[in-house]
């Protein structure tokens, strides 16, 4: 990445000043690799609290994950808050990854990904249909104990906006990045606290957005009350006059 020097210093700041003022993330633990891959799959494009939410429901909604795999696209949307072009790539990205891993292993048992090492179980996760690299980063970091930081579109996008990486530089670059700023053993750390960070700073902006349109419409209220109280007098005043 261009200037990495530069932004390296900054990206040791960032983390220490995200150590500094949160408590040490508990590293969570799945299961199986396969529940790895649908926690991805479902928090890349939610926050963690609604990907919380939305896996909750998936356990309570759906008998298991191959139940999950033969389920109808609406059925599986339901398991979401919300209704968005997002929500509606991950339900499809679900479905797809879910079909590719039967389609590949006649099961939906993929732990044997844990077993070939991680170079080998990282190219195979990559070639299955519709993932991508927050993916796989993620599971590569939670389950198959490398060192990887998964980066998604909000995370991305705060770190641009913070200039805390070169404005030009492209998922791969970041990710790349930021591996060779933090060790191996703080990726979990540093990528819950960078997530926690960039989804407190989008609701903040979020909100931001909400009150500007709110302002602007009460702006709007007024000119169009005031417009009519002149045109009040103004019909008065013509009246008075005949």
């Amino acid at each position: 990445m261009k200037n990495s020097k530069k932004y390296s210093a900054k990206i040791k700041k960032l983390y220490s000043s995200l150590k500094r003022n949160n408590p040490k993330p508990e590293k969570v633990a799945y299961e199986t690799l396969l529940d790895a891959i649908v926690y991805a799959i479902i928090s890349e494009n939610v926050t963690k609290k609604a990907a919380k939410a939305a896996v909750k429901n998936l356990q309570e909604h759906f008998v298991d994950l191959n139940d999950l795999r033969v389920s109808r696209a609406e059925e599986i949307a339901e398991i979401f808050t919300e209704d968005s072009p997002q929500i509606k790539k991950t339900v499809s990205t679900l479905s797809r990854i879910l079909r590719a891993v039967f389609n590949k292993y006649n099961t939906l048992d993929i732990e044997g990904l844990k077993k070939v090492g991680k170079r080998s179980a990282k190219q195979t996760l990559e070639e299955l249909d519709a993932t991508n690299s927050f993916i796989v980063s993620y599971c590569m970091l939670t389950c198959l104990q490398s060192h990887a930081i998964p980066i998604n579109e909000c995370m991305m996008e705060y770190l641009k906006d913070n200039e805390l990486v070169h404005p030009n530089a492209d998922l791969h670059d970041v990710e790349g990045f930021l591996a060779k700023q933090i060790a191996a053993k703080n990726g979990y750390e540093f990528y819950v606290l960078l997530r926690k960070e960039s989804e407190s700073s989008n609701a903040g902006k979020k909100k931001s957005v909400k009150k500007s349109k709110k302002e602007t419409k009460t702006t709007k209220t007024k000119t169009t009350k005031t417009k009519k109280k002149k045109t009040t007098k103004t019909k008065k005043s013509k009246k008075a006059k005949k």
